[in-house]
Parts: structure tokens; C-alpha cells; sequence
């Protein structure tokens, strides 16, 4: 059947027919089906659409017991549709049923309805079903009919009284279904409803405004098909109007409302109190204006009605009562819901056999509404050729005769259903498709519609064979057809199917000429058969044998388990679910729960039995990433993605760091912290507490608060001369944390005078260097002066040139950026609010760019004499940097000024700066600090840091100590390789260059890259072809690459802490082929096996004397080839005779003039070198390396690159061939480590000396080099990848080469053999080989 079918596959149309369609202006087949009038048919071999829809579509209906009910359906086709009805998803037999039967119309009557607690045949889901005998089924949305029971009432009136003018409500709450069957009666007469009194959708009857005439007996009373049922009667008393007031109470309160779209809602509301009083809505905190809105509507009593509901009406609404005493109020949440809509319907389809299509169905609803399909009336079931994809598109692959019909798309949610449908026509291959090829056919299959003319067809496609075969997909090459040799206009399909399936998928050629195609998505294990047809302008050929693969089996392992989440259970514990994975190939044995703390590399793992798993003992508010990993009895399957939660947060575990105290005057201190450590921190610190008293009354504390990240703060109002104490706890949302020590500091007595400016600085110390001065002073002699900065001015003649501001604690300024050998004039000035004081002037001279010599000048001011400091503070002295993570490094230093065990018990604080001088003009950042240490976080990984510290005490500071440096460690790079760029390489389209840079933050040193690339730039990272780059090369090359076809290449970087993260996707389009590639590609159909590579020649390879094929393809004439041969041969020759002749003159002189002989012989030969006197001269090396003298293939590019490597085919993770488990060992390997192998593209300096092969290197990832001593290693290789996530290894089998200093030695033994007497032979060996050679040059 499947040949007869093939037989019959033309992919050609008729020119004619379709410039009759282009002239009819034919409209689009899903409207002419619509409008009912049928496309017109440009030929009596094209079928057209036939009209079939539903002109009525039953709805959902409430009934009663005994009545009668009609479900209406009516369905439009020319001919008239067959209807039938199906109750609960069965067909109703109505021919012998007497109370249901089916109208002319189509619809169904139901005469009595019968219902009982234990008999309800009618109620349930009912839907209308349309057939045509020649053209298919359609089904209609399905319709609830509900049945209302008997009445029972959950609540019933109750007597009770109401002041005059005040609001009074009566309860009759029945079931929902007879809620519309309510009404009230008073005084035993019914009762009329107004805008006074109204009945809600509940039952319950609301009376406002009550007046002596509301008065009586109440009941109500519920009315279907049966005899009336009456509740209790209940009275209702109207109290004349107090003089006093009573509280204001909710009498019916708002709930929570559902309703749907277009229809009307009541949120109830009535409120009872003297005085009486009023009310009105808000919804979102905005008010609801009921006066003038048409849409709402205040009902008695104060209730909400919203009619013509939409989705903008949803939210919370909120009922305020208030009666000018008091306020009261209360919510309700209103959730609206939408039925399924349709924004994309599925459309009227053409196809052929063999072809694949997709139906596109897009819903909106609220709930999401379901999507299922359905085939004349039948439910499709997925499976491997009708597959859902994009959420709710159906996908219908290799089309057969018997797929023909109508598909509907049926949308389901809570609220209602909806169906939309279209036809498949599938035309014979000697029919084109009549329009151009609709989104509904997928690029794989859609068919080359060039005009058919009369001529001969190609003949059957010649040599067919998998020229690779994996686990997931094949690749065929073939021959042109005997018919047509050259066969460039010629395009192909390819047929194929699963062995013993009738049905029939095709893949075509992307341009003419082209003789290869990639079958993906197949199954592993699986026999497909394969057919071949080639195309020319008069359409389609013979078929080509059926080919038989079988593709390469998996190792059975588990899928990824799937839903995998997390949440955190508490500050310290996160709780992760999953379920079965979909595809456990075998009995899941455990599961492996693996979990890592964010910004580390460090995995741990826990064996888990069930589908759950509480990891306790985490850090407080720290993001964690989890994953799962399934095992079997095959080992670890696939690993899930990584799911990342934070644990919950808690009050801080420490008290901020670094608290120091700053006497800012008589009056106000300021207090500067450091948050507590990051790990202790445990949530987002919103803010600290400030306690603080005075020493001498403990008891007294006062408690400041600061909001934010604020790190200090100004505590006024304080008294003269008073100590006061100070603490600080820093505050998450859970609370308060632990707080500092307490801390003093005492006021000054008196303020400083700032009243007038700063006097003259006392002195200038300045230090000239090459390209900058070092400028130093000391504070003005008068210090009651206040000062508040200095002033440093300075230019060449003139010292107003730059003006430079500096903090009044600073005691020296290097002035940066100056010329050499320069005449700079320096002023300083101190400064405060009033103005700048008495300037102090001094000059330099910048030194020449050769002096190296150090000029320090102290100069003094004539007017003043330095007066010292009566206490000087001295600088920190010892100052360490102790290295503590990729971003933290800790300060120590030493207070010469302190008692010898080092305790502060006085008010200092010490000021830590630090900087990195990448970039140069990088600012110093400040942080003080009460203790002899400070733990700077915040850093850059890999970057040196340099520190300095200085010391505080009122109003003295010391100078800046001398520096300490330190290296933070080295840290996962965070940002991806930049500027990713890909290139084909001139000559060869099949390979293509990847250039990139490194990582702008590298965070240490790079170790190597890892290229990915796919197809499919959707498709999960495990199934990207992985590219190992060892080291910091920037460039690498892949070979092989399909012609045409568009890749997405992805690059990541790794140094010795892991991977960083993937750069955006470059896509890149491989050129078209062109001469130079096809011969390659017939000719490799039959030297490659499947799933294997093209063999390595080596060095050693001989290719043959004629008829060869030139290293790009094209055919060498044996003219060429004979010539380049004798060329070769006689340089060879030449080169030999003339070392001969000059090695024997050289072994031939007399020792007396020894010198000189070693002196020519080393100017012609400069690689042999001679030791010791006459009798250890040794002959030079005479021995012939044959592999020089080979013809080598010319298969390296024009211009070698040492850094590139070459590929030599695309491999997958899952093209790997499976090996036995004991060779994998290293499965239980993290994600970030890889193994990977590339080869050299030149030889090193000294094999190409030696005449050695090039050894091809094999690095291998944190592991240390092996010696290449055995002629066969198995090397394994495999994918990136965890436990879990990687493809078993591959063993490579690669030819050793003896070790560089064995052959050294081995060729030095030779040369050291020869003696003086044994030249004779070798000569006349020598002579005997040019011979040989001449003849072969002649010949």
C-alpha cells in the first residue's frame, strides 16, 4: 500500500488552474465556508470546502420536576445534516423513547421531566451532534440541564421589631436551583415589592424607611411544578422613634460574590442604629459615585447592584454605614469570570499525504479554560503523529487518506464551554495546493508549487544510505538520478516511516541540488524506513529502494521529575516537592535531592525515598537552588532545572559592627555603625535603634529610630561636658536584633570659636616627585578656631591655576598628574563656614624623568613656630590584610598609644580607607571602626586592595598609617564573554570560526570556555552540542556544519571556581554550497559508518599518484600531481648532495686547522653541535626522516592558526555511544566540570625538527598530565553536565606519539653511533638511495 501510494506523489500544479484562482480573487476557505456560498473550483479535480456549522447551539437550562424542556440545536450543510443527541458523553436511542424526542429542526423535547433522590435520567450534559455522510461529523458546546429538587428551606423569618424610618430584613434562604421560585406574602396576601421593599437574589426580603404599615405577619412561600411550600410565619413589630440612640450594627452584610460576564450582581448591605444611617461604597479605597452612574445602583437598604458585569467591575468593595455617631464598615471580595473565547479559531486546511499540518486554536477565559480536540465527533488522543503543541495547537504529522474531516478545538472552563472547527481536505499528489501554503502547514513539508510542464521525470535517486546514524536522528546522502547526472535543478523528497506503520512523514530538500537531509525527532531503538524521490520542472520521479535504519539504542534512564518546587517552611528549613518522572524506562529506585547556598560552588546532596524532603539547618533568609535527580536500576537519569527559594527571615542574629562616636561640638555627637555581618543579618535591615543616656543616670534612656539604610546619625541637644552612653540593634521586619555594647563619649565643655576664619597652618611639608608632590602641613597653632577643610591651590608660576578641598582630619595630599621638571608654586589655606584663612606659601620643583634621587623640603612658616601637639596621636602601626572570601577581607593593626594589652577605654575611633588602583583614579572609601579590627566586605573577587587606618581621639587625628595590600580570592565569573561574533572559513563553508573576548568580570584566571550550539535555540541547554575550549583562547573552529541551516551559538567561561553565566545566542546562517563541497559529500555516503568518525590519516598517509583529489575537492589532473613530484624529488635530492659534500669536507680536514672546520661546519648546519677534541668529532646526521620525504596532504588551511581547533563532525550529548558502567567512573561529577579533547593544527617547533608526528594533546579538567606511554589510550569524553545531566562517555581511541625527550635522546644515540671509519658505507648507502630516486624522477 505504502508503494502504491508512493507511486502516486506528484508535487506539481497546474499553471492554468492557478491563474484562474488568481483571476476569480477566491476568498479565504474558512469565510466561504462561514457565508455558505462555495468557493468557486478552478477544476473539476479540486474539492472544495462544503459550509458545516451550527446556526444554534443548545445553552444550559433549569427545569422542575414534571415540566417540560426544549434544548434547541440546528446545523446548516448542503445536504441536510443527520442529528443525533448524546446525554452524559452515550447516544440517546429516541426512536422508542415516548417522552424525548427530536424535532425537525433538530432540536430535543423532552415532554415531562423526571426527578427523584434516586431516579434523575433527564438531568446531565446533553450535546447536538451533526453528521454528513460524505463529509464528516461536527459536534455543538454541551449544555447542563439541572433539575430543581424539592424545596427545603436553611433558614426561615423570625419575628422582629424596627424602629420607625430604620431598615428591617425577613431570612427564606432555600436551595440555590429554587431561589427563583420565591416570593412573600404579609398578612397572608402577596406582597408587593418596590423600591421600598425588595426581595435580594438570596430570598431574603429587605424593608427600609419602616412605617406603621410594614407591620404584620410574614412567610414565604416557594412555588414549582408541585403544590406550594410555606415557611413559618413570622411578625414584624414598627417601634415609634426614641429620643435616645442605640449602636449601629450590620443587619445583612457583603460576601464574597462569583458572577460572569454580562450578567448583574447584588452585594448586599443593610445597617440598623439610631440616629438612622447611611450608606455608601467604595471599591479599591476609591469611592463609588451610585448617584449619577447607570451601571450602579443603591438598592433599599443600602445594597449594591452592578448590572452588565465586566472584568474592570472586580475587585473589593467595601460598605460604610454611618450615622453621624459612628462609622462602621465591612468587605467583600467580587470576582468576575469570563467564558472561553476564542482569539484564533482553526482553519479550512489543504494537504497531501504524507505531509504534516497544524491546527491553531487560541482561547482566553477566566478560569484558563481546558482545550481538547475532536475528529468528526471523536476525541482525539495524543500520540506520536497527533501531538498538542504550543499549549493548544494540534499537530497532525504524516497525513494519510483517512485523516480527512472536520477537527474542533472545545474550550471548557468552570463558567461554560465553546467549540470552533475547520475542515481537512487532503488532495491527490497530482493536485496542487490551491492557494499558497497556509500557516497550517508546517516548513518541513510544505511543497514546491512550480507550474508542471510536459517532459521527462527524473529517475530514482542512486546509492541512498545513512551516512550517520544516533539515538534521535539519521542523515541521509544519495547519488543523482542515472536520468540526470549533473541533477542541479533537481530537488528531493524524502519519505519515511516507522517500520510496520502505515503512515508516512516527509522532509524536503531546503534548495535544489542539494543531496543530504537530517531526519530529527526520532525514536531510539527504533527501524525506520526510508525512500528517496527527486523533483524536476515536469514534476516528480521514481522512488528510490526503501532503506532500512535503525536507530541507536539510549541507556534507559529516568526523565527529569517534574512540578519540582519549593517553599521555604521556616527561617532555617525549605521544603521540596516533586512528582514521577513521565518517563522512568523501569522502576524509580530514589531520588537524589541536591541543594547549594547561592554564590557558592559547593552541592551538597541527600538521599530521599518519596516525593518530598524538609532540608533543615539552612541560613536565615539566604536563597538556595534545588534539583532532583531520579535513579533506576540503570543509575542517575535526567536532572531537573534548578528551582531557587529564599528561607524566611528573622530578627538579627548580631549587633551592628564598627560603632563609633564622633563629638561633633558642646551640644551633638554623631554615631557611626556598619550593618551586622551579611550571614547574620537574616532578612532586610529596615532600620536601627539608637539608645543612648547619661553615664551618670542609667536608669534614664533615651530611643532614637532610624529608617533605611542610614548608617549615622546626629544625636543633639545634648549637655556641656556630659558623658552619655550609646548603643545601636538593627531591625528586620521580625524584630528587633541584639544591640552593641554601650559606648562613650563626653561633650566638649566649650565650642569652638567660628566666629573668624582659620589661622595660618603651622606647617607645609612638600615632596617632589616625577609626575607629582606629595604635599603634608599640621593644623593652625590656635585650635579653638574652628576648621573645617583646607584649601590647596597650586600651578606652574602661579598656585591659582587648580584649587584642591580636603576634610579637615586630612594631614597630607599627593598632587597628581604634573609635567616634569616643572616650577609649581603650592598655597594651603584652612577654611571654615565664615571663610578661607592666612595662606601658606611654598614652591617645587617636579624632578627630571632620569632623577631617582629624594628631595624632601620642611618648610616653616617665618611668622610661627610649630608648636607641637602636646599628645600626639601616632598612626596605626602593623597594619594586616587577612584574606577571607572573594569579597571580604579583614584589617588588624596596632596602637602604639594604647596599654600594652591593647584595651580601649577611652572615646577613639580608628578610620580604615581602602581603594584598588584598577581604575587609576578609583576614590578611597572610608569606614570607622572602635576595635583594633574592621571586616571590609563588598569587594571586587580578584582584585588587589590596598589599606590604610588612621586614629581619632576628640579633636585630634593621626596620620594615615603605612599601607597593607591584599588579593581577594578568586570567585565563579559573573558576567559572560563578551562580543561573541561567528564567521565561515574562507574555502571550507562546512566550518566556521567563533571569535569572542573575556568576560568583563572574569573574577579570576580564565581557565577555558565551553561553546554551545544548536539549531534550536528554544531547545533545553542538555541538548546543545557542547564545544570544550581549554585554556584563554579567544577563537575556535567547528567543522562539519549542515550547509544552509541557521545555528545559535551560546559561550561560557570557567575559571578554577566554576562556570559563569552563558552569553545571548549569536545566530549564524552557513553559507549555500557551491562546487567545492559536493564531491566531499558523495564521496563520504560510504566511508563513514554510523554514529562514527571520518578516519584519522595521520601523518604517515600516502595519498595515491594519480587520479587524487585536491585537498578542497576538485579534481587534479595527473599532469599537475606528476609535476609537483619531480619538484619535490629534486629539491630533496639537491638539499642531500650538497650536506654530503659539506659533511665530508668538514670530516676530511687535518686537525691542525680543527677549529676552523667546526667553525664552516657550524655556519651551514647550525642545529649540530660538536664537544671535546679531535677524536670525539662526530659525522653530522645523516639519517633519512622518511616521513620528510612523504608526499603529506595539503589539508590545512592557507594560513594555520596554533590557537584554533578543528572538529571534525557536530557531536551531541546524545550522539554518545553507550558504554559499560565501569568505565563511568566520573558520572558523579558537578555540573560545572567537563572533559573535552581537541587536536593541534600545527606541529611544535621540535617535532617538526625531529621529524616527529604532532602529538594530540588531551586535556583533561583538574586533573595532572599523563605520559603518553602506551600505543593505545581510551580516552573518555563527555558532555557538559551533573549528575545526572551528562551522556555517558565516549571511548576515543588516539595514537600515541613517543614523548618529546625520548626521541630527543633517541636521536642524539644516533647520532652519537656513527664513527669516523663507518662513513664509507653510509655513503654508499646514500648514493644507492639517489639512484632510486633519479629513476623515479625520469619515470
Amino acid at each position: 500500500m505504502a508503494a502504491e501510494r508512493g507511486a502516486r506523489r506528484l508535487l506539481s500544479t497546474s499553471s492554468f488552474w492557478l491563474c484562474c484562482l488568481l483571476l476569480l480573487g477566491r476568498p479565504a476557505p474558512a469565510a466561504a465556508a462561514r457565508s455558505g456560498s462555495p468557493p468557486q473550483s478552478p477544476g473539476s479535480s479540486i474539492r472544495t470546502f462544503t459550509p458545516f456549522y451550527f446556526l444554534v447551539e443548545p445553552v444550559d437550562t433549569l427545569s422542575v420536576r414534571g415540566s417540560s424542556v426544549i434544548l434547541n440545536c440546528s446545523a446548516y450543510s448542503e445536504p441536510s445534516p443527520k442529528i443525533e443527541w448524546k446525554k452524559d458523553g452515550t447516544f440517546l436511542n429516541l426512536v422508542s423513547d415516548d417522552r424525548r424526542q427530536l424535532l425537525s429542526d433538530g432540536s430535543l423535547f423532552i415532554s415531562s421531566v423526571v426527578h427523584s433522590k434516586h431516579n434523575k435520567p433527564d438531568e446531565g450534559y446533553y450535546q447536538c451532534v451533526a453528521t454528513v455522510e460524505s463529509l464528516g461529523t461536527i459536534v455543538s458546546r454541551t449544555a447542563k440541564l439541572t433539575v430543581a429538587g424539592l424545596p427545603r428551606f436553611a433558614s426561615q423569618p423570625e419575628p422582629s421589631s424596627v424602629y420607625a424610618g430604620n431598615s428591617a430584613i425577613l431570612n427564606c434562604e432555600v436551595n440555590v436551583d429554587m431561589v427563583p421560585f420565591v416570593r412573600w406574602e404579609q398578612n397572608r396576601q402577596p406582597l408587593l415589592l418596590d423600591d421600598r421593599v425588595i426581595k435580594l437574589p438570596s430570598g431574603t426580603l429587605v424593608i427600609s424607611n419602616a412605617t406603621e404599615g410594614d407591620g404584620g405577619l410574614y412567610r414565604c412561600i416557594v412555588e414549582s411544578s408541585g403544590p406550594p411550600k410555606y415557611s413559618d410565619e413570622a411578625e414584624l413589630k414598627v417601634l415609634p422613634d426614641p429620643e435616645f440612640t442605640s449602636n449601629l450594627v450590620f443587619l445583612k452584610q457583603p460576601s464574597s460574590l462569583v458572577r460572569v460576564i454580562g450578567q448583574s450582581a447584588v452585594l448586599p448591605c443593610v445597617a440598623s442604629g439610631l440616629p438612622t444611617p447611611t450608606i455608601r461604597w467604595m471599591k479599591n479605597e476609591e469611592a463609588l459615585d451610585t448617584q449619577s452612574s447607570e451601571k450602579l445602583v443603591l438598592l433599599a437598604g443600602g445594597s449594591l447592584e452592578i448590572s452588565d458585569v465586566t472584568e474592570d467591575d472586580a475587585g473589593t468593595y467595601f460598605c460604610i454605614a454611618d450615622n453621624g455617631n459612628e462609622t462602621i464598615e465591612a468587605q467583600a471580595e467580587f470576582t468576575v469570570q469570563a467564558q472561553p473565547e476564542f482569539l484564533k479559531q482553526p482553519t479550512n486546511t489543504y494537504a497531501h499525504e504524507s505531509m504534516d499540518i497544524v491546527f491553531e486554536c487560541e482561547v482566553t477565559g477566566k478560569p484558563t479554560p481546558t482545550v481538547k480536540w475532536v475528529k468528526n465527533g471523536d476525541m482525539v488522543i495524543p500520540s506520536d503523529y497527533f501531538k498538542i503543541v504550543k499549549e493548544h495547537n494540534l499537530q497532525v504529522l504524516g497525513l494519510v487518506k483517512s485523516d480527512e474531516g472536520f477537527y474542533q478545538c472545545i474550550a471548557e472552563n468552570d463558567v461554560g464551554n465553546a467549540q470552533a472547527g475547520a475542515q481537512l481536505i487532503i488532495l491527490e499528489h497530482d493536485v496542487a495546493i490551491p492557494t499558497l501554503p497556509p500557516t497550517s502547514l508546517t516548513s518541513a513539508t510544505t511543497d514546491h508549487l512550480a507550474p508542471a510542464t510536459t517532459g521527462p521525470l527524473p529517475s530514482a535517486p542512486r546509492d541512498v544510505v545513512a551516512s550517520l546514524v544516533s539515538t534521535r536522528f539519521i542523515k541521509l546522502t544519495w547519488r543523482t538520478p542515472a536520468s540526470d547526472p549533473h541533477g542541479d535543478n533537481l530537488t528531493y523528497s524524502v519519505f519515511y516511516t516507522k517500520e510496520g506503520i502505515a503512515r508516512e512523514r516527509v522532509e524536503n530538500t531546503s534548495r535544489p541540488g542539494e543531496m543530504q537531509v537530517t531526519i530529527q525527532n526520532l525514536m531510539p531503538a527504533t527501524v525506520y524506513i526510508f525512500r528517496v524521490m527527486a523533483q524536476n520542472k515536469h514534476g516528480s520521479g521514481e522512488s528510490s529502494a526503501p532503506l532500512r535504519v535503525e536507530t541507536q539504542p539510549e541507556v534507559q534512564l529516568p526523565g527529569p521529575a517534574p512540578n519540582i518546587r519549593a517553599y521555604a517552611a521556616s527561617p532555617t528549613s525549605i521544603t521540596v516537592t516533586w512528582e514521577t518522572p513521565l518517563s522512568g524506562n523501569g522502576e524509580i529506585q530514589n531520588y537524589k535531592l541536591y541543594y547549594m547556598e547561592k554564590g557558592t560552588d559547593k552541592e551538597q546532596d541527600v538521599d530521599v525515598s518519596s516525593h518530598f524532603h524538609t532540608i533543615n539547618g539552612l541560613k536565615k533568609y539566604t536563597e538556595y537552588s534545588f534539583r532532583v535527580v531520579a535513579y533506576n536500576k540503570h543509575g542517575p537519569g535526567v536532572s531537573t532545572q534548578d528551582v531557587a527559594v529564599r528561607t524566611l527571615s528573622d530578627v538579627p542574629s548580631a549587633a551592628p559592627q564598627n560603632l563609633s562616636l564622633e563629638v561633633r561640638n558642646s551640644k551633638s555627637i554623631v554615631i557611626h555603625w556598619q550593618p551586622p555581618p551579611p550571614a547574620t543579618q537574616n532578612g532586610q535591615i529596615t532600620g536601627y535603634k539608637i539608645r543612648y543616656r547619661k553615664a551618670s543616670r542609667k536608669s534614664d534612656v533615651t530611643e532614637t529610630l532610624v529608617t533605611g539604610t542610614q548608617l549615622s546619625q546626629l544625636i543633639e541637644g545634648l549637655d556641656r561636658g556630659t558623658e552619655y552612653n550609646f548603643r545601636v540593634a538593627a531591625l528586620t521586619v521580625n524584630g528587633t536584633g541584639p544591640a552593641t555594647d554601650w559606648l562613650s563619649a563626653e561633650t566638649f565643655e566649650s565650642d569652638l570659636d567660628e566666629t573668624r576664619v582659620p589661622e595660618v597652618p603651622s606647617s607645609l611639608h612638600v615632596r617632589p616627585l616625577v609626575t607629582s608632590i606629595v604635599v603634608s602641613w599640621t593644623p593652625p597653632e590656635n585650635q579653638n578656631i574652628v576648621v573645617r577643610g583646607y584649601a590647596i591651590g597650586y600651578g606652574i608660576g602661579s598656585p591659582h591655576a587648580q584649587t584642591i578641598k580636603v576634610d579637615y582630619k586630612q594631614r597630607y595630599y599627593t598632587i597628581e598628574n604634573l609635567d616634569p621638571s616643572s616650577h609649581y608654586v603650592i598655597t594651603l589655606k584652612a577654611f571654615n563656614n565664615v571663610g578661607e584663612g592666612i595662606p601658606l606659601y611654598e614652591s617645587a620643583v617636579t624632578r627630571p624623568h632620569t632623577d631617582t634621587s629624594e628631595v624632601d623640603l620642611f618648610v616653616i612658616n617665618a611668622p610661627y613656630t610649630p608648636v607641637p601637639d602636646p599628645t600626639p596621636m601616632m598612626p596605626p602601626v602593623g597594619v594586616q590584610a587577612s584574606i577571607l572570601s572573594h569579597d571580604t577581607i579583614r584589617i588588624t593593626w596596632a596602637d602604639n598609644s594604647l596599654p600594652k594589652h591593647q584595651k580601649i577605654t577611652d572615646s577613639r575611633y580608628y578610620t580604615v580607607r581602602w581603594k584598588t588602583n584598577i581604575p587609576a583614579n578609583t576614590k578611597y572609601k572610608n569606614a570607622n571602626a572602635t576595635t583594633l579590627s574592621y571586616l571590609v566586605t563588598g569587594l571586587k573577587a580578584n582584585t588587589l586592595y590596598e589599606f590604610s587606618v588612621m586614629v581619632t581621639k576628640g579633636r585630634r587625628s593621626s596620620t594615615w598609617s603605612m599601607t597593607a595590600h591584599g588579593t581577594t580570592f578568586e570567585f565563579v565569573p559573573t558576567s559572560p564573554p563578551k562580543d561573541v561574533t561567528v564567521v565561515s572559513k574562507e574555502g571550507k563553508p562546512r566550518t566556521i570560526i567563533v571569535n569572542w573576548q573575556p568576560p568583563s568580570e572574569a573574577n579570576g584566571k580564565i581557565t577555558g570556555y565551553i561553546i554551545y550550539y544548536s539549531t534550536d535555540v528554544n531547545a533545553e541547554i542538555h541538548d546543545w552540542v557542547i564545544e570544550p575550549v581549554v585554556g584563554n583562547r579567544l577563537t575556535h573552529q567547528i567543522q562539519e556544519l549542515t550547509l544552509d541551516t541557521p545555528y545559535y551559538f551560546k559561550i561560557q567561561a570557567r575559571n578554577s571556581k566554576g562556570m559563569g553565566p552563558m552569553s545571548e545566542a549569536v545566530q549564524f546562517r552557513t553559507p549555500k554550497a557551491d562546487s567545492s563541497d559536493k564531491m566531499p559529500n558523495d564521496q563520504a555516503s560510504g566511508s563513514a559508518g554510523k554514529g562514527s568518525r571520518l578516519p584519522d590519516l595521520g601523518s604517515d598517509y600516502k595519498p595515491p599518484m594519480s587520479g587524487s583529489n585536491s585537498p578542497h575537492g576538485s579534481p587534479t589532473s595527473p599532469l599537475d600531481s606528476s609535476m609537483l613530484l619531480v619538484i619535490i624529488v629534486s629539491v630533496g635530492v639537491v638539499t642531500i648532495v650538497v650536506v654530503v659534500v659539506i659533511a665530508v669536507f668538514c670530516t676530511r680536514r687535518t686537525t691542525s686547522h680543527q677549529k676552523k672546520k667546526r667553525a664552516a661546519c657550524k655556519s651551514v648546519n647550525g642545529s649540530h653541535k660538536y664537544k671535546g677534541n679531535s677524536k670525539d668529532v662526530k659525522p653530522p646526521d645523516l639519517w633519512i626522516h622518511h616521513e620528510r620525504l612523504e608526499l603529506k596532504p595539503i589539508d590545512k588551511s592557507p594560513d594555520p592558526n596554533p590557537i584554533m581547533t578543528d572538529t571534525p563532525i557536530p557531536r551531541n550529548s546524545q550522539d554518545i555511544t553507550p558504554v559499560d558502567n565501569s568505565m563511568d567512573s566520573n558520572i558523579h561529577q558537578r555540573r560545572n566540570s567537563y572533559r573535552g579533547h581537541e587536536s593541534e593544527d600545527s606541529m611544535s617547533t621540535l617535532a617538526g625538527r625531529r621529524g616527529m608526528r604532532p602529538k594530540m594533546m588531551m586535556p583533561f579538567d583538574s586533573q595532572p598530565p599523563q605520559p603518553l606511554n602506551h600505543h593505545i589510550h581510551s580516552v573518555k569524553t563527555a558532555s557538559i553536565g551533573t549528575l545526572g545531566r551528562s551522556r555517558p562517555p565516549m571511548p576515543v581511541v588516539v595514537p600515541s606519539a613517543p614523548d618529546v625527550q625520548e626521541t630527543t635522546r633517541m636521536l642524539e644515540d644516533s647520532e652519537s653511533s656513527y664513527e669516523p671509519d663507518e662513513l664509507t658505507k653510509e655513503m654508499a648507502h646514500l648514493e644507492g638511495l639517489m639512484k632510486d630516486l633519479n629513476a623515479i624522477t625520469t619515470a
